[in-house]
């Protein structure tokens, strides 16, 4: 029959003028519009699909739990490599090396269902930064598949943070991890002086326990610190151990970056990382206002800087968002705008100081924990003299750089007390 009909068509005039190579062709042409249409039907209909793009939170967690999916089956890896510095300070920096799936397609089984990842990657023009997206397909309709899979991803990824702080930092307009997570800091090994740091720890666990009290009565849901001081007196040591005492992250902002404008700081703050203490280093160095120099303002061009209002409007505005914290540090608090210190913005200012006595024989005491009650003594006279021979107070930091210079034993704490102050 076939070759009847092929017979007939070659010996056909039309079709073999053309006719009916142009017929095929437009038949073939319909058939392949009718199978795109129909895969397209079919992957609506039969077919679900989730894409995950890397400014997305959940994008990392996702990332390294299908790399466990398919630590077995594929062969199209990327490496990703940290160092890591063990808690005995004799141990040297090891790295360690993970594996995730490489830009491409993958495939595994989840729940009786086979999952199609692909990962795909863009270069993007203006950041120079890479656009990536993870888009999983599976057969069905339910969405609570990649509900799952988030929640385990999720899960996965806080019981690795566990015991750690997590700092972000902004890139553009999007903030991501810096470094690896930290171990969280002790509160105890923060001495400040008496009251401050309790002071500190009941007012932030005020705020974070009782958001309907606020609610309740119109005021916003946000808190506001400044912790002041010479440099050196424990003030980001604090905020650390804060962050990890109440299982925050930390989001630090550089204001001073001359890339700093109004309304990128107010994107940043926007969106920042849920649970996270956003800390406003030096917050006198912000550079309001600054001009730049001839060479920075050709780099810069059309950038407006940061303003003072801009940063006022950012903290407290309309614009701003609720349920966060925000700390400020600084060496010199008369150099701040009083509108930027005042009640609304800052709700809670603490001043800390150079060292004092107590602070000094907690510290003694922390690195020397077997010095007797007369070496003490002797310690906290001869300090004493030393401030009033130089009148210049010690720092915290001075005391502990001192402490871990000398720490072989208390005899060598005595034999280089001069070294405090350079001498």
């Amino acid at each position: 029959m076939l070759s009847d009909l092929i017979t007939s068509l070659s010996a056909n005039p039309y079709f073999g003028a053309g006719a009916g190579l142009i017929g095929i062709g437009t038949a073939l042409a319909v058939f392949r519009r009718t199978s795109q249409y129909g895969l397209i039907f079919f992957r609506r209909q039969f077919m679900i699909t989730l894409e995950v793009p890397n400014n997305d939170i959940s994008y990392s967690w996702l990332l390294q739990w299908i790399s466990h999916q398919l630590r077995d089956s594929s062969r199209h890896l990327s490496a990703r490599t940290t160092l890591i510095k063990n808690d005995d300070p004799s141990s040297r920096i090891q790295a360690s090396y993970t594996f995730v799936p490489s830009v491409g397609t993958h495939y595994f089984r989840y729940q009786g269902k086979f999952i199609k990842v692909e990962r795909t990657r863009e270069q993007m023009i203006n950041s120079g930064v890479p656009f990536e997206s993870v888009q999983l397909t599976a057969f069905g309709q339910d969405r609570q598949i990649y509900i799952d899979m988030l929640e385990k991803a999720r899960d996965s990824a806080l019981l690795a943070n566990e015991g750690k702080t997590l700092v972000y930092i902004p890139t553009i307009n999007e903030w991501r991890l810096f470094g690896q997570p930290r171990r969280k800091r002790p509160l105890n090994s923060v001495i400040l002086d008496k009251g401050i740091l309790e002071n500190l720890i009941n007012d932030v666990d005020h705020f974070l326990a009782n958001p309907h009290w606020y609610i309740d009565r119109g005021i916003p849901y946000r808190r506001g610190y400044l912790l002041h001081g010479p440099p050196g007196s424990g003030k980001t040591s604090a905020i650390m151990a804060l962050a990890g005492h109440f299982d925050l992250s930390i989001s630090t902002l550089n204001l001073s970056q001359g890339t700093m404008t109004d309304d990128r700081l107010q994107q940043l703050l926007s969106n920042v990382p849920e649970e996270s203490i956003i800390l406003l280093e030096d917050i006198d160095a912000a550079t309001v206002g600054r001009h730049y120099e001839k060479e920075d303002a050709i780099r810069f061009q059309g950038m407006k800087p940061l303003t003072l209002s801009g940063l006022l409007n950012s903290l407290d505005g309309v614009i701003s968002t609720e349920g966060r914290i925000i700390f400020m540090t600084t060496n010199y608090i008369d150099r701040l705008d009083p509108a930027l210190i005042r009640p609304g913005r800052v709700d809670f200012k603490q001043y800390i100081g150079p060292l004092t006595a107590d602070q000094t024989e907690r510290m003694l005491i922390r690195f020397y924990p077997h010095l007797t009650r007369d070496e003490m003594n002797e310690f906290l006279k001869q300090i004493e003299q030393l401030t009033d021979n130089y009148s210049k107070p010690l720092s915290a930091a001075q005391l502990q750089g001192f402490f871990m210079h000398n720490k072989e034993s208390i005899k060598h704490v005595f034999e280089n007390i001069q070294q405090l102050y350079g001498s």
